[in-house]
């Protein structure tokens, strides 16, 4: 099952994904994977050669939690989960950014 932040971490993914802020972020993300990981990839994970992007967002996993690794920065503590695409077929991950409190407070893509 997974935690309050993973949750809340997917949720702000799906939310953003696809709008004009998040140009640069998730978006490009699932485009670029799409244009550059072949259709045998596609197919072993989500069963067709061409998935839409609601299923590439399906696809990602924690890469690496720091959730108890606190960063301490001019705003104050922050910590985030990254996620990336199953089978080590990329550098990029989604970097969803905590405050404190854990609420969301960024999302952007990262190498």
């Amino acid at each position: 099952m997974p935690s309050r932040r993973e949750t809340a971490a997917r949720a702000q993914i799906d939310a953003v994904y696809g709008t004009p802020e998040d140009e640069f972020g998730v978006t490009l993300f699932v485009s670029h994977h799409l244009d550059e990981l072949d259709a045998h990839y596609w197919t072993k994970h989500t069963g067709t050669s061409k998935p839409d992007a609601r299923k590439v967002l399906r696809l990602l996993e924690v890469c690496f939690d720091s959730e108890e690794e606190i960063l301490e920065e001019e705003e104050g503590p922050r910590n985030n989960l990254d996620f990336t695409l199953p089978d080590g077929v990329t550098n990029y991950v989604i970097c969803v950014e905590f405050d404190g409190s854990g609420n969301v407070v960024g999302v952007s893509m990262e190498s």
